[in-house]
């Protein structure tokens, strides 16, 4: 419980509300995946088009 309390409060910064743990969880996985899917994106647009 204290490793998810400090991901919560130092790296993630939650917003305060207690959700439940399954949400805790899947909260933590966006938030590491989204910076990966702009950078996907673009892999797969540079594909399409080609040189």
């Amino acid at each position: 419980m204290a490793l998810d309390t400090t991901l919560s409060s130092v790296v993630f910064r939650s917003s305060g509300n207690n959700p439940t743990t399954a949400c805790t969880y899947i909260e933590m996985a966006s938030r590491v995946t989204e910076p990966v899917l702009p950078g996907l994106a673009v892999l797969a647009v540079r594909n399409r088009v080609g040189r």
